[in-house]
């Protein structure tokens, strides 16, 4: 199995939505957390098993929750982008790749 890292900025949207979730419902917190920790294990995993979004990038979409995680296959780890909402603006997390800034894929 891959190691996987946690862009910072991907682990904090994770850590916001746990306790926006907690904060709705005690408990629903910590169900999200579970489903995105077995959605990060079938990533490592099988990495080459989901959906290219934008080149280098892929994406496993949660079930239960309306969510992505948003990860590249680097040489030797799994990177994640983005624990992402899916109803809200879908490309924002490309900003935190470098060599897409000025790219047109924003």
């Amino acid at each position: 199995m891959t190691s996987v890292i946690f862009d910072p900025d991907a682990r904090d949207e994770f850590l916001s939505a746990i306790r926006y979730y907690e904060d709705c419902q005690p408990g629903l917190g910590r169900r999200f957390r579970l489903v995105v920790e077995s959605a990060v294990q079938k990533v490592a995993e099988a990495p080459f098993r989901y959906r290219i979004l934008h080149a280098p990038f892929r994406r496993y979409l949660l079930h239960k929750f309306p969510y992505a995680v948003m990860y590249s296959i680097e040489p030797n780890h799994i990177r994640i982008i983005a624990v992402a909402h899916t109803k809200r603006n879908p490309r924002y997390w490309l900003s935190r790749v470098p060599e897409t800034k000025d790219s047109s894929l924003k």
